[in-house]
Formats: C-alpha cells, structure tokens, sequence
C-alpha cells in the first residue's frame, strides 16, 4: 500500500508519501502565492515512480491557515479521492505541528498551540501525545488574544505554551503519520466529509 499527504495550509507546499514498510519520501516548497500555477505538476513529479491507482488514502491538512492556499490543497485532496475512489483524512494542522515536536516535550505535556491569524486573532489548540496517540484538550479554535489569555489561566494542569511557525511544510509527514493511525484502526473518512478550517 502507498499513502500520499499535502499540506498547503502555510506559505509551504508539503508532500509525502509513505509505504510505512520503509519506503517514504518527503518534500517541501516554499511557493507561498505560486500554489495555484505549482501544484498539480509537483504533484505528478513527486509521485512518480509510485502511479495514482497505487494510493490506498490521502491525507490533506485541513488547516487552520492561509484561506487561499488551504481552500486549494483540500479542493484538490477531495477531488482526486473523488477520483481515486479512496478515502481521505482532513487532518489539523496544529495536530501535525504538536505531533512533530512531540519528543522535544515530556510525554502526555500538553502543548498550548498559538498560530497568528488576522485582526489580532489566534489559532489555537491543546493538545497531548501519550505514547503512539495524540489527545485533543481544546479542539482547533479562533480566538482573539485575551480570551485565549484567559482560558490559558483556567487550564488545571501545567502546559507548554509554542507558537507555531509561519512555515509547516516539514510537519508533512507527521501529517501523514497521524492519517495513517486512522487508516489502521479502521476509519475510512470519505471525500464529502472533509472541510478546511479557516479565518473568512
């Protein structure tokens, strides 16, 4: 079996595609407003040698993130499950990011995620990695900055506060990592079910 993930949720395009019996690749692009015209022939050469009727799931980050750029990749995602017949995970981005860094942090630490958006508003989220699983304590929300302040003080446990990154390219492969823990429990999201989450 062969899994592909996009992520176009930041200025980066980032793809990865995993056997997950050794076989994997990543790579990233900083195409920022380049998405539209980039996409599709990055697309086709990255895949290659591996062909479209390989691919047993896609995995998309579903956002939170730039409206344009994440309204592309989850319009493409969608469209070649659509295709494809396969399933299609909307995974978060600030899922992927907490799963990438999992190891710098004690195990179980919940990590209070922060992401700028506009009109001094914030992406956040908190999240929590036990072992091979990731735990949501606050689900992705938009919020301005004092009330993400004061629902920090109303947190019991202690936390790790990280703001994210403008670029999430290289959290591509977390992101398929995280579908694939979907795909082996039994879940099999289908392309209808799947919206990006983003500022309008």
């Amino acid at each position: 079996m062969y899994a592909l993930a996009l992520h176009t949720s930041s200025p980066d395009l980032g793809l990865a595609i995993n056997n997950f019996s050794g076989d994997s690749r990543c790579q990233v692009w900083n195409l920022d407003r380049n998405l539209s015209n980039y996409l599709h022939q990055y697309l086709a050469e990255f895949l290659a040698p591996q062909t479209w009727h390989q691919l047993n799931f896609i995995a998309i980050a579903k956002g939170p993130g730039s409206f344009t750029s994440t309204r592309i990749g989850v319009v493409t995602a969608r469209t070649l499950a659509q295709q494809l017949n396969c399933p299609l995970f909307g995974i978060s981005s600030l899922a992927a990011f907490a799963w990438s860094i999992r190891s710098r942090y004690p195990v179980g630490m919940p990590l209070a995620l922060q992401m700028p958006a506009t009109k001094g508003q914030w992406y956040t989220a908190i999240y929590r990695v036990i072992e091979d699983n990731i735990y949501s304590d606050s689900p992705d929300t938009l919020m301005n900055q004092e009330t993400w302040q004061e629902f920090l003080t109303s947190v019991a446990t202690p936390y790790q506060l990280v703001e994210l990154p403008t670029h999430l390219g290289n959290t591509t492969s977390s992101l398929l990592e995280l579908a694939y823990q979907e795909w082996n429990v039994g879940k099999r999201s289908q392309w209808p079910t799947v919206f990006p989450f983003y500022e309008r």
